[in-house]
């Protein structure tokens, strides 16, 4: 019997419309109860938990029910559903029934779904729609007979610009477009502030909303939020910061549009708190016009919703196809584009199996049934579409299909695991999603019921583990700000025993050794926070005080190991982390303790390394100082600069011709820095000690791996393919010396193997490497001769020029002076004498060498040897010519 027959009012339709923060679920919701039966569709699985929950406080478990894709609770007598948009179950009667965030039917997904719900869901009495003002007029054009009642916001929504994170005031929302973004900004604010609560639509209710439990119950002060918020979920935020202003839709990233700022930015103040909201991270400032759009709630109305055909065609697959397909026949209303669900009966119709298996009416209602399965995992259409394909395999089977349990109890057992990090929980929790919604179809399961139980266990398990990854990974428990509700005393006891460990208030919360505080773990998280703040009150003023000890301790009280770890009267201090030897780097450790001492504390360390360096690598900090005040110049100066730049270690080979030239004096004063001339190398050997080479070790870590300055650190070179110790090439030499010797060749011996004192280094490598060469063919039976490389004359590089002028000197004014000598009188020429080139020189017993011995150089280059030079020739006389008279009239 209709209303009208029985004498009763016509049912009522109203748009109750406004911006945020104009109460409109709490009016829905309060129409509701005044109803003996009522249904309200929400946008989001989390916000339909959340009125679930607040009804059934109200009106008892026995009288709510919750619908929604993955979960339904439904009692037998229910009075009130509270469900998801999608899952509506519309062929229930209800008295009233409500619509959330009606202006999401313009949204390119799921806007077809509120239209449908607009043009047809009706409550008996009375149907509401909620939604933001945009929406007014084009309802007004769907719907003439609906009555518009518009609301004003109850607090006031400013603009408050561009904040950094770490500037963010407290009870702050920050709103990213991806999980990535989401989880960087929540571990910065963890590390800046303390902590933040997580908040994103891929989480289960459960974990949601002991996320924001933590946020509401001012464990933390900051929310860091996909623009899941937006939609409704109520929360005591005061300010809304935009970590960017572009989102990925599923199809390309764009740029939010005004009434997307409008919505997410409203969530800001509660009530008649007022609320402000800006941007921060490296999103940019938001236009002025758009400002003043937001702050006035002012946006371009809705000019069409999106239309898809709900009176389907299942006479046959084409017609189905066609049918989803045809446009809408009245004006304010668009075609929607193409959903997953139409995708996927695109895709599985080109099946010739599947088109042959749906050709009846129930088979094909339930081919479309599975192809509006939600694609919760996220995953490559090809994924989701061989999902679809074994279940409508399954159900297609025999007359009345169903999924088989083994397949079910294969599913469930991949997921059932709770070991994992946060990515691999949700993308578990995704796919118990998908579990629990076919779970949720009594139709598809023989034993529905006892899935709906075991993918709800398990959803839940998955959640707790979740949650508690999330508050391992971004709250960080000792330094959070604020505990609210412990309210610790002044005078709170607290002391440190002679072993280091520090109680508060009877609890064990840490250990001082030296000036580290090392804290531990409280067994819940409020416990822990207050603990750890008591302790750092408590161990602040003794840090500080061990902080000023340690800057004032002699070098005796410090130790450095080959790793960087510096200790200080044994317990860790800090620790090298780059710089050079005289000028090293150094993190303290610790965060206690006043700035002014920790910076005192991590300047006497990197005086310690500085004064252990100048210790143990002294040459080098000789020849940087005889470098620096001119006690060392030109040629000198030039080797002083490689060896410091290489480590004190250098190949004598490419410096040959430079030390070939240094003068008596200049090798006094390398030598006086430390410096030895070996036959292969230049180096230092006070570097080759054990105690140098540790500490060497530990500023070779911070260069680059097999570097020459890496290796001099541990006293070796790199010869060719091989890494040869300094000292071994030494020994060498010394055996080629005393080694028999034939026609200035020698054979190598054993001695030879032995000064090498590596197994794995062949001496027969190890001379070619040096440039020495073998000595003919070799020869069965007979020993191959090596010789030493002739050495190739090298032109000599002239001295770098001084960097600071010489100290006056007399002799500088006369060199600078220039004489002009007088013109000499024209001598005659005298008569050339004819060559004789069979003179003998007198003084080589020679004919006709060159004065100079180049040519005969490549005898052996020992340690600081060089070879002595021949005597000049003596000058060749030339016969001298008679001179020809000149001609009478003939210039001579």
């Amino acid at each position: 019997m209709s209303d009208r027959s029985a004498g009763l009012a016509p049912p009522r339709v109203v748009a109750v419309l406004g911006p945020t923060n104009t109460g409109k679920t709490h009016l829905a919701v309060e129409r509701m109860l005044g109803h003996r039966s009522g249904m309200i569709g929400l946008p989001l699985r989390l916000l339909a938990r959340e009125v679930y929950d607040r009804i059934v406080k109200l009106k008892g478990v026995r009288a709510v029910a919750l619908v929604t894709g993955e979960e339904k609770i439904t009692p037998p007598r229910a009075d009130y559903f509270v469900c998801t948009v999608e899952a509506m179950p519309l062929s229930h009667e209800v008295e009233f029934l409500a619509i959330d965030e009606i202006q999401l039917c313009a949204d390119p997904t799921r806007g077809h779904v509120f239209t449908q719900r607009l043009l047809g869901a009706r409550g008996t009495r009375e149907t509401m729609f909620l939604g933001a003002s945009t929406a007014g007029r084009l309802i007004r054009r769907l719907l003439p007979e609906c009555e518009i009642t518009t609301r004003d916001r109850f607090s006031a929504l400013t603009y408050a610009g561009s904040k950094k994170l770490t500037r963010l005031p407290r009870r702050s929302a920050v709103v990213a477009f991806s999980a990535e973004n989401v989880y960087a900004i929540a571990e910065l604010i963890r590390r800046q502030r303390g902590g933040a609560a997580v908040v994103m639509g891929s989480l289960s209710p459960r974990t949601r909303n002991a996320q924001v439990a933590l946020y509401q119950s001012g464990e933390v002060d900051f929310l860091v939020a996909t623009d899941a918020i937006g939609m409704g979920l109520n929360m005591d935020v005061d300010h809304v910061a935009f970590a960017g202003l572009r989102k990925f839709d599923g199809k390309k990233t764009r740029w939010l549009s005004p009434q997307e700022i409008g919505q997410i930015a409203g969530r800001a103040g509660r009530f008649k708190t007022d609320g402000t909201f800006g941007v921060t991270g490296e999103a940019p400032d938001i236009d002025e016009d758009l400002v003043t759009a937001v702050e006035e709630h002012s946006f371009e109305p809705l000019d069409a919703a999106n239309w898809r055909n709900a009176k389907l065609d299942f006479g046959s697959l084409p017609a189905l196809q066609r049918s989803l397909s045809l446009p809408p026949d009245r004006a304010g209303l668009k075609l929607a584009e193409e959903a997953v669900d139409e995708l996927t009966l695109r895709h599985l119709a080109q099946d010739p199996d599947i088109a042959d298996r749906a050709r009846s009416g129930d088979r094909l209602r339930k081919l479309w049934e599975v192809c509006q399965t939600p694609d919760f995992r996220k995953v490559t259409l090809d994924e989701h579409l061989r999902l679809a394909k074994t279940l409508y395999g399954h159900l297609s089977k025999g007359a009345a299909g169903r999924i088989p349990p083994e397949w079910m109890a294969e599913q469930f057992a991949g997921l059932d695991r709770a070991q994992g990090e946060i990515d691999v929980l949700q993308q578990r929790l995704a796919g118990v999603r998908t579990l629990a919604y076919v779970a949720n179809r009594p139709d598809w399961l023989a034993d529905a019921a006892h899935w709906q139980g075991t993918t709800r266990a398990l959803e839940e398990r998955l959640s707790d583990t979740l949650h508690e990854k999330l508050m391992q990974r971004f709250i960080d428990r000792r330094t959070s700000a604020l505990l609210k509700g412990l309210n610790l005393r002044e005078d709170v006891l607290a002391g440190v025993g002679h072993d280091g460990e520090v109680i508060v208030e009877g609890h064990p919360v840490g250990r001082l050794e030296g000036a580290v505080f090392t804290p531990v773990e409280g067994e819940t998280l409020l416990e822990d926070r207050a603990l750890k703040q008591a302790a750092q009150r408590v161990v602040a003023p003794l840090v500080t005080k061990k902080l000023g000890e340690l800057a004032a301790d002699t070098d005796d009280g410090f130790a450095m190991d080959e790793a960087g770890l510096i200790r200080w009267r044994g317990a860790p201090a800090g620790r090298l982390i780059g710089g050079e030897p005289f000028a090293p780097r150094v993190r303290l450790f610790g965060d206690l303790g006043g700035a002014t001492a920790l910076q005192r504390a991590q300047r006497r360390l990197e005086a310690f390394v500085a004064a252990r360096s100048s210790a143990l690598l002294h040459p080098l900090a000789r020849l940087q100082a005889a470098s620096a005040n001119g006690s060392i110049r030109g040629l000198a100066r030039g080797i002083a600069y490689r060896l410091i730049e290489a480590g004190g270690v250098i190949d004598r080979a490419p410096v040959a011709a430079e030390v070939a030239s240094l003068s008596q004096t200049e090798r006094r004063g390398l030598r006086a820095c430390g410096v030895t001339f070996a036959a292969f190398s230049v180096f230092c050997p006070a570097l080759l000690t054990p105690p140098a080479r540790a500490h060497a070790a530990a500023f070779a870590t911070f260069g680059e791996a097999g570097s020459a300055r890496a290796l001099a650190a541990g006293g070796l070179r790199r010869l060719g393919g091989m890494v040869v110790p300094i000292e071994a090439l030494e020994r060498l030499d010394e055996a080629v010396r005393v080694a028999p010797h034939q026609a200035g060749a020698f054979v190598i011996d054993e001695a030879m193997h032995t000064a090498l004192g590596d197994p794995s280094l062949a001496a027969e490598a190890v001379l070619r490497a040096l440039g020495f060469v073998r000595v003919g063919k070799p020869v069965e039976g007979r020993p191959a001769l090596w010789r030493r490389p002739r050495a190739a004359p090298t032109p000599v590089s002239a001295p770098e020029p001084m960097t600071e002028p010489r100290s006056p000197s007399p002799f500088q004014a006369l060199a600078g002076l220039t004489l002009v000598p007088e013109p000499a009188p024209p001598t005659p020429a005298k008569p050339r004498r004819p060559r004789d080139r069979s003179r003998v020189n007198p003084r080589t017993g020679l004919a006709g060498l060159p004065k100079s011995p180049a040519g005969l150089s490549g005898l052996p280059d020992s340690a600081d040897s060089v070879s002595p030079a021949l005597p000049d020739p003596a000058p060749r006389r030339r016969r001298r010519r008679p001179r020809r008279k000149a001609s009478p009239g003939v210039a001579s």
